[in-house]
């Protein structure tokens, strides 16, 4: 095996293992789950991770435009959110906790605020997905990198300071704030070297 092919043979293996691993959990979701909404959330992490391989199948053999393997990337990632989704549901503290009531008085809302944050981020993986495939220039990725780091502290200060007290609002906060400097570094850093 010579150049990328060992690892896009690796790759091709190791999503395997995933579509397998997440049949398996659709079918014990469906068997054992008594929340139907998990059940909606194990079939919609199984048609992610199948229609991501159709996306990365086409793509290998076609070598279709830079628009379609960053579909593959943004489904993928969509699968990997749905995934950790699952697990956090699944965990004991989840299911036998009883958070806290809180009502948000303000406007936008904090549910709001949490759905134009993932429309940003979609945004954000498109144009940062179409850049990597050579589709479009680096900029748009770098003004939409602003956007969203405005919304998402926007997002997180709300949600710091409206409900510190409840932890199941606090740390995801304070790691989401966490996560957005890390990738900012990063992204910087790429720049840079570029």
């Amino acid at each position: 095996m010579v150049g990328g092919i060992k690892y896009e043979h690796t790759h091709r293996l190791i999503a395997w293992s995933v579509g397998v691993m997440t049949i398996a959990i659709a079918i014990w979701t469906w068997l054992v789950e008594r929340r139907a909404w998990m059940k909606r959330l194990a079939f919609a992490a199984l048609g992610t991770v199948i229609l991501q391989g159709i996306l990365g199948g086409i793509t290998v053999l076609k070598f279709l435009p830079p628009w379609f393997p960053t579909a593959h990337a943004m489904v993928g990632q969509t699968f990997f959110c749905i995934a950790v989704t699952i697990a956090l549901f699944s965990g004991q503290r989840w299911i036998e906790e009883h958070p806290p009531v809180a009502f948000d008085t303000l406007r936008p809302s904090l549910i709001a605020l949490t759905q134009l944050s993932v429309l940003a981020l979609y945004v954000q993986l498109f144009l940062g997905g179409m850049f990597r495939h050579h589709g479009m220039s680096w900029w748009p990725h770098v003004v939409n990198a602003c956007a969203v780091a405005v919304i998402l502290t926007w997002t997180a200060v709300r949600a710091l300071s409206q409900y510190s007290e409840i932890r199941e609002v606090r740390r995801p906060a304070t790691l989401m704030l966490s996560l957005m400097v890390a990738q900012l570094c990063l992204g910087f850093a790429a720049l840079s070297r570029a």
